[in-house]
């Protein structure tokens, strides 16, 4: 497929510098534990409350607030320094409910595992059987240790992991097959126009970053308001939150199942999506919305044809995507990806055959003093992590179980094929268009078709990863001058930080309150329905049958793999965009609508308006207009989420 004009657009946006400085210092170290304590606690809530933490907005509020600090201390941060404040906010902010014991507490509880019969099966290093655990509604007590061992443990290798690994896939995808990594200007801009501004350049070459900045930032404020702050401030006055908008979308499908039925439709009202649409590649955009398109179209058939047999009527989005994925989309999606593998490994071998080794042309395209490490060092550490977690799953599943060795094919197989495969597929895909790959249920399939009996294999640590999620930020920290041994030494800090703080505030938010309750309207409407998911899915380890053993079928595998490849070589026969491919196939995994209806809209607006209307600087502006949104709306939200804090911290005290 062809080099098109768009995939080398996005490479131009910014150029790397010559030069590359530390950015990481103790001072670093001290703004790291002061976020700690500020972004944790309010990622928790808004993932309660709306199903989504705060995400990038808590990068742009901790680079914003050290700027200031810096300015009134007559002092300066250099673009380096501020790449690392991104990135280690940007670490903080990532801790999910998923990582802490939040949801483990409700869901050896729920009514879904007392009633299927697992209650009593869940081993200690999971959460406690004790009911005593439970009455103090706090996490810091002894029963609770080996489970919290356990998160520590996985959040300890994950965090090594993921530094190194991720590093190595971005050697590959961006110095060897250049790749243009479209959303990673998104902030470098960003920072570029706080760097900038922080410097009091006024020159127009410069200043019209901090004004692109500047108004996304005051759009940011207001739409965050009426879409994350109003709920958070009236959960606190009233107990119950008020929405302007439905959070996390307005669910249409029990609306539309006459006309489409297994159709999960439905329409999200975050801003943020049509400012995104804006900034990604627009014929990735359009790729993934020709794609849901399909689907759309052909869900009614494969569902009149008897293939779509799990979708009932009056069911919402997520139980039909989750029905769809069970029938077809799982199996179809895995032979996409490994469609998508396909092309990228014959890509990179295609290059190779046009000079006389590949590792010259890394040797070439390496700047120097970037803070790179030898390639020998990346395998040697994803092989001994590897190993760890081998000995550490065959310690929890006991070194004299009989079915020891059935755990051991599926580490092997997560280690050596999957965990590889699916980690360089969305280094491509992040690299050429922004988006991710994922298999649903892959981890389910694996278990069940291993044989083993009990609940035990659910809740080991795997080598299961994708580490090609990570690779946006060494672009970023090459974008912005910043060393990437600053990225590794913040990781190694941020560790114990990390894990104090999401001890320290999921137990604080659980001592407010139940967790799910009315409080929390995304966690009330969601999690019961996914405890009810889990036992089905734990069950099928226990003996029983399950409707899982059936839902990865090879005739699926392969038509999604010759679908895949079919549609790689008939786009490339008629030369378009390599964009629209990778759009395409993401469309075609079975994907929501309901974001991807507003960055349509806003991949229209800016391609067929804006672009025409400012001209050649277009895409610039609205890279450093959505960096400004989304720290406009984190700044909104933080506010709010400390008055709801302040106000359940207060509201606990006996005078």
């Amino acid at each position: 497929m062809k080099h098109d004009k768009e995939l080398e657009e996005f490479r131009k946006l910014m150029t790397p510098p010559t030069t590359f400085q530390q950015g990481f210092s103790f001072s670093s170290l001290a703004a790291a534990i002061f976020v700690g304590l500020i972004m944790i606690p309010g990622s928790l809530y808004m993932e309660l409350l709306a199903g989504q933490g705060v995400g990038a907005a808590a990068q742009w509020v901790t680079v914003i607030l050290f700027i200031e600090v810096a300015k009134r201390a007559n002092s300066a941060l250099s673009r380096a320094q501020i790449f690392v404040l991104f990135y280690m906010a940007g670490a903080i902010a990532s801790q999910s409910v998923a990582g802490t014991p939040l949801f483990q507490q409700f869901l050896v509880r729920s009514e879904a595992a007392i009633s299927s019969g697992l209650a009593p099966h869940f081993p200690n290093w999971v959460a406690p059987s004790d009911p005593e655990a439970y009455a103090t509604r706090s996490f810091f007590t002894a029963a609770w240790l080996p489970a919290i061992g356990l998160i520590a443990f996985r959040m300890f290798f994950s965090r090594i992991d993921n530094a190194v690994l991720s590093y190595g896939l971005f050697r590959q995808v961006s110095d060897v097959e250049r790749l243009p990594f479209p959303m990673a200007p998104v902030g470098a801009q960003g920072m570029m126009a706080l760097a900038d501004n922080l410097e009091d350049k006024h020159d127009e070459e410069t200043a019209w970053r901090w004004r692109s900045f500047s108004i996304g930032g005051a759009l940011g404020l207001v739409f965050g308001f009426l879409y994350m702050g109003w709920p958070t401030l009236t959960a606190s006055m009233f107990g119950t939150p008020s929405q302007i908008f439905p959070i996390p979308f307005f669910d249409a499908t029990s609306n539309t199942q006459d006309i489409l039925p297994a159709v999960a439709t439905g329409l999200s009202f975050d801003l943020g999506n049509i400012i995104l649409g804006m900034v990604m590649p627009f014929f990735a955009v359009i790729g993934s919305f020709v794609g849901v398109v399909i689907l759309i179209i052909a869900n009614p058939i494969l569902y009149y044809s008897g293939i779509l047999t799990g979708w009932q009527r009056d069911m919402k989005t997520v139980e039909t995507l989750f029905r769809n994925s069970i029938d077809v989309y799982m199996s179809f999606t895995i032979g996409l990806s490994l469609a998508v593998a396909t092309v990228g490994f014959w890509a990179f071998f295609k290059m190779a055959k046009t000079v006389k080794k590949a590792q010259d042309v890394e040797l070439q395209t390496v700047p120097k003093g970037r803070g790179d490490i030898p390639n020998p060092l990346i395998i040697c550490v994803y092989f001994v992590s590897t190993s760890i977690y081998i000995t550490m799953s065959s310690f929890l599943i006991g070194w004299d179980n009989p079915q020891l060795w059935r755990v051991l094919l599926v580490l092997a197989f997560y280690a050596y094929f999957y965990t590889p495969l699916i980690s360089y597929v969305t280094a491509r895909m992040e690299g050429l268009a922004g988006q991710i790959v994922e298999i649903p249920f892959i981890r389910e399939i694996s278990f069940i078709l291993s044989g083993y009996k009990g609940l035990e294999i659910w809740f080991i640590p795997i080598p299961k990863a994708n580490y090609g999620t990570g690779v946006v930020y060494y672009r970023q920290a090459e974008l912005t001058g910043t060393k990437f041994t600053s990225m590794w030494k913040a990781d190694v800090f941020l560790f114990p930080i990390i894990l104090i703080s999401m001890l320290l505030f999921s137990s604080f938010i659980w001592s407010l309150g139940e967790v799910p309750s009315a409080m929390y309207p995304y966690a009330h409407e969601i999690w019961e329905f996914e405890a009810k998911n889990q036992a089905l899915i734990l069950g099928s380890t226990m003996g029983e049958y399950t409707e899982f053993r059936d839902a990865l079928t090879i005739q699926k595998v392969g038509i999604g793999y010759g679908v895949g490849l079919a549609l790689y070589m008939i786009l490339g026969w008629f030369g378009t965009p390599v964009m629209l491919f990778y759009g395409l196939i993401k469309g075609l995994s079975g994907m929501m609508m309901h974001g991807l209806i507003p960055q349509f809209i806003g991949a229209c607006l800016g391609h067929f308006y804006f672009r025409k209307k400012i001209g050649p600087m277009w895409k610039k502006f609205i890279v450093v207009t959505c960096a400004g949104f989304f720290c406009g709306s984190g700044l909104i939200a933080m506010f709010c989420i400390g008055i709801r804090f302040l106000v359940g911290a207060t509201a606990s005290m006996p005078y």
